[in-house]
């Protein structure tokens, strides 16, 4: 088998189960939008402004499972399954601390969190409802997310895409039952979403367990939570600080979009939760490319092949530029099929047009600044680089100009979008520069032996 070979069969073996599951999660949001709009435009734009604190727990949760992927990746292509599983011990520890915190945010303060996202009072008081309701998957949703990590980084993506897809499926069924009251059931509009939600992390944080505990798998060891080796938790936190504050300057940034968009009327909430939906299902393979390649080049790295490692960064690139440009001519063709099926007012449905179109520009840089930012640059312990990016890009820009252009040159709502979804592209000059400088070509482990 020749070298090119070898790299596509290795490439597709990782990536096709994570796009898979990266597709199976889209649906998810895709099902909440068709049944929660079959009830009504608010009940569709409530629970879709509520779902920003899941978004909020998510982003922390990339950052602490990015920092076990950049070292399990390394460790396991070097063969050391010992420090994989006392990296994902500690990891598991600190990710049910932050995961309990949401939790009870949810729970207790629904309303509080509500009102920083809208001032529409309808919508505050039916997202309250879902955020209380969901909160017990907010707890459950960082254990399970790392186990799967873990996996992914053990040579078993295909298990953990596995896992997300049956809860997927589960969380999709359960949406209708419970949303519409299907079989006899109660019917509990918004609340029924939030509890098929709960149920189907309740699956998904079982099987991750009992998959952990087959033989042949990386274990979460109760030696390993109690005592924790001190080499790898500097480590841990060297390459996690960076992408948390990345995730935090990203995140926030476009949890702030939400909030601009959430105060420019139901209409624009609407549009914006179809346009933000169907964005992520159609970029799934350039997420999915993006992780997979992540993982692939930690492993040559740490297996000290550094001069295949920069090749394969090479190919994984020119890949994201191809996935990006399909993606986005997929959205063009898909829109006029989105408009005939989203049940929204006449306003909404324009808004929702123009704004399918705009993405498509961003979804080209998005799908290349995910395989270096996320993939290409952490894979070599390069994780500062996207926490200075997104700073300046986010902060500096997109953020300020969108806030001044809504609040106080008051522009209309399509003039602010175009605005704020110029973030991907703004960035991608300096990504490229900084790909080219290869400080991403590192092997972590022979360095940390050296401490």
């Amino acid at each position: 088998m020749d070298e090119r070979t070898q790299f596509r069969k290795r490439l597709l073996k990782i990536i096709l189960p994570i796009t898979f599951q990266q597709i199976m999660l889209g649906l998810v949001s895709a099902s909440d939008a068709l049944m929660l709009g079959a009830l009504s435009q608010d009940a569709l734009s409530a629970v879709s402004l509520a779902s920003q604190v899941s978004f909020v727990e998510n982003m922390f949760l990339a950052a602490l499972t990015a920092g076990l992927s950049i070292l399990a990746a390394q460790y396991w292509g070097k063969g050391d399954a010992g420090a994989v599983e006392r990296v994902f011990a500690y990891t598991m520890k600190v990710t049910a601390a932050l995961s309990a915190a949401f939790f009870l945010a949810g729970l207790l303060a629904p309303t509080w969190l509500m009102r920083f996202f809208t001032n529409e009072q309808p919508l505050i008081d039916r997202g309250a409802v879902y955020l209380r309701a969901v909160s017990p998957a907010f707890l459950l949703t960082g254990l399970s997310q790392v186990y799967q990590t873990a996996l992914k980084n053990s040579g078993r993506a295909g298990i953990a895409s596995a896992v997300s897809c049956m809860s997927v499926v589960a969380n999709i069924g359960l949406n209708a039952l419970f949303i519409f009251g299907l079989f006899g059931l109660p019917r509990m509009e918004i609340a029924g979403a939030a509890l098929a939600t709960v149920l189907a992390r309740v699956l998904e944080a079982v099987w991750c367990v009992l998959e952990t505990a087959r033989p042949g798998r990386v274990k979460l060891r109760t030696v390993n939570i109690i005592h924790d080796d001190k080499l790898l938790r500097a480590d841990f936190w060297k390459y996690t600080w960076p992408v948390l504050g990345n995730q935090i300057v990203w995140g926030v940034g476009f949890t702030m979009y939400s909030v601009i968009m959430g105060h420019l009327g139901t209409d624009a909430v609407a549009a914006n939760s179809i346009a933000n939906i169907v964005k992520n299902l159609l970029s799934s393979l350039c997420f999915g490319l993006g992780l997979g390649g992540g993982i692939l080049l930690g492993n040559e790295l740490g297996a000290g092949r550094l001069d295949r490692a920069r090749e394969y960064g090479r190919r994984l690139c020119h890949l994201a530029l191809v996935c990006g440009v399909c993606s986005a001519l997929a959205l063009l063709a898909v829109t006029p099929v989105i408009l005939s099926l989203a049940d929204l007012s006449e306003r909404a449905t324009y808004y929702l047009k123009w704004m399918l179109i705009m993405c498509t520009y961003n979804m080209v840089g998005m799908s290349m600044n995910v395989m270096t930012i996320n993939g290409v640059f952490p894979a070599g312990g390069d994780s500062r680089f996207g926490f200075y990016c997104d700073t300046v890009t986010m902060w500096c820009y997109s953020v300020p100009m969108g806030c001044v252009a809504a609040f106080v040159l008051k522009w209309p709502v399509l003039a602010v979008f175009f605005i704020i979804n110029l973030d991907e592209m703004v960035k991608l000059p300096a990504v490229y520069r900084h790909y080219k400088k290869y400080k991403w070509v590192r092997d972590l482990t022979v360095h940390e032996e050296g401490v």
